[in-house]
């Protein structure tokens, strides 16, 4: 698909302008206020009523959030209802529940606890599972893994590069981590100032920046770590 088009904006201020294509998986990246989750909203529709927003796209289905548009948000354990067993908060069969936690393996066990009973990686999985409950054509992930620690972090993004795969929809991923977007995404937008200064196939630009924020953010990343991809 084509964003060839994508305005936001507040009292007449330009907050975001970016054109990309999502062949297949991208990852926007860049610091805090760069634009990225603001980018992720206005797909959603989700923007305050103060901004304004603008959109043109090229695609072969309309952009619908809880359809077409899928969205797994940065903090699982507010993405779900404390007080409410996590196979009540699932809008398919049965059956249809009991199949997505076999594509993010989990127990269906876990379907009779609260989640507060569960780990930050399970959380994690429900919620993408309910994400993939509808069969997006676009999933939208926000910082999926922030509230992770380092190893199921790289569980949940070896999870999710699988099921993009397997299941072939197009996945928009925001981090602000470039070692996350080398691990799962194909191609890469660098986001500063809402807008993009580099982008590419993720390897090359990472192996290969040509901007000075692209280089900073790589330093910054990937000094003494050693993420798989």
């Amino acid at each position: 698909m084509k964003i060839s088009k994508l305005h936001v904006s507040i009292n007449e201020k330009t907050l975001v302008d970016v054109s990309f294509n999502i062949n297949s998986s991208l990852a926007l990246v860049g610091q805090s206020g760069s634009g990225k989750s603001l980018t992720i909203k206005a797909l959603l529709n989700m923007l305050p009523s103060s901004m304004k927003m603008s959109l043109e796209y090229e695609n072969s289905f309309e952009l619908i959030a809880g359809k077409s548009v899928s969205f797994v948000p940065q903090n699982p354990f507010t993405a779900l209802s404390p007080l409410t067993k996590i196979k009540k908060q699932f809008f398919v069969s049965s059956k249809r529940v009991e199949e997505l936690f076999a594509q993010v393996d989990l127990d269906v066990e876990l379907l009779d606890r609260f989640a507060p009973e569960l780990s930050g990686g399970q959380l994690q999985r429900v919620v993408i599972a309910m994400a993939l409950s509808h069969e997006p054509k676009l999933m939208l992930l926000d910082e999926p893994t922030t509230a992770l620690d380092p190893k199921t972090r790289v569980v949940i993004l070896e999870l999710l590069k699988k099921l993009q795969k397997e299941l072939g929809f197009k996945m928009l991923f925001v981090t602000h981590d470039m070692n996350s977007a080398k691990m799962i995404c194909e191609e890469i937008c660098v986001l500063k100032d809402g807008r993009v200064v580099e982008s590419g196939e993720t390897l090359h630009v990472v192996e290969n920046p040509k901007q000075e924020y692209t280089k900073i953010l790589i330093d910054a990343n990937f000094a003494n770590r050693d993420f798989r991809i």
